[in-house]
């Protein structure tokens, strides 16, 4: 129900005091605003989701992962993590990591060596709220490995080094240890976000990733993404 602006006026005041201009109260409206008061106080209230650089859209996407080769995965023969340099100084003492739990928390303090002493972060995986920077990690959307068995076995190690540290892509993002640990190394085919509501975003940034620096996917992480991304 629509509640015309000349029958009344709501002000909030300490738990919360309704105080009408004009009209006469009526308990449907009163309803109303309670209702629409509380989800406005929720909403101030509720620690935001971790946020990466916006991926592309579905209907993008779905361009993108049409130009991808599509191949079995290479073998892990000669991968390491050091073949990726991370983490690097992106800016006076604050490292790639430091970087992204400043941008992903809230409320985010560091000391002067740029680590996070205080604030809050809310994993989009798994939705699990945290307020201790290191219960988190730092999440490759696009693991190292399976980056290596999708091409990056080719490149140089600067260009790892880009890869591994990318703050422009949506391909870093801090989340639960827990929801990390799960994932691994696992492409969307073998893994997805116990988030439901963050698939669409996981999948849409996937693939900007994986078409960014031409790395390929294998028929069934090709065939779990297209049928993410017709859902989104």
């Amino acid at each position: 129900m629509k509640i015309p602006s000349m029958i009344l006026t709501a002000t909030v005041v300490g738990p919360l005091w309704l105080v009408w201009s004009r009209g006469k109260r009526r308990s449907t409206d009163l309803t109303i605003i309670i209702l629409a008061t509380t989800v406005a106080l929720l909403a101030i209230a509720a620690p935001a989701l971790a946020e990466l650089p916006t991926p592309v859209s579905a209907a993008t996407a779905i361009t993108y992962l049409s130009t991808l080769k599509v191949e079995p995965q290479r073998s892990l023969i000669g991968y390491s993590r050091a073949r990726f340099l991370h983490w690097i100084t992106i800016s006076g003492t604050c490292d790639t990591r430091e970087t992204v739990l400043k941008r992903d928390g809230n409320n985010v303090v560091t000391d002067t060596a740029c680590k996070a002493v205080s604030g809050q972060w809310v994993s989009p995986y798994d939705g699990v709220t945290s307020n201790n920077a290191r219960e988190l990690d730092i999440d490759h959307i696009v693991p190292l490995p399976e980056a290596w068995a999708s091409g990056a076995d080719t490149w140089d190690d600067a260009q790892r080094k880009a890869f591994a540290n990318d703050l422009t892509q949506p391909a870093l993002l801090a989340v639960s240890a827990k929801s990390n640990r799960s994932k691994g190394d696992k492409d969307p085919a073998e893994w997805m976000p116990p988030l439901a509501s963050f698939h669409c975003v996981y999948v849409r940034a996937w693939v900007q990733v994986k078409y960014t620096y031409q790395l390929s996917v294998d028929f069934a992480e090709k065939t779990k993404l297209s049928s993410v991304l017709a859902e989104c």
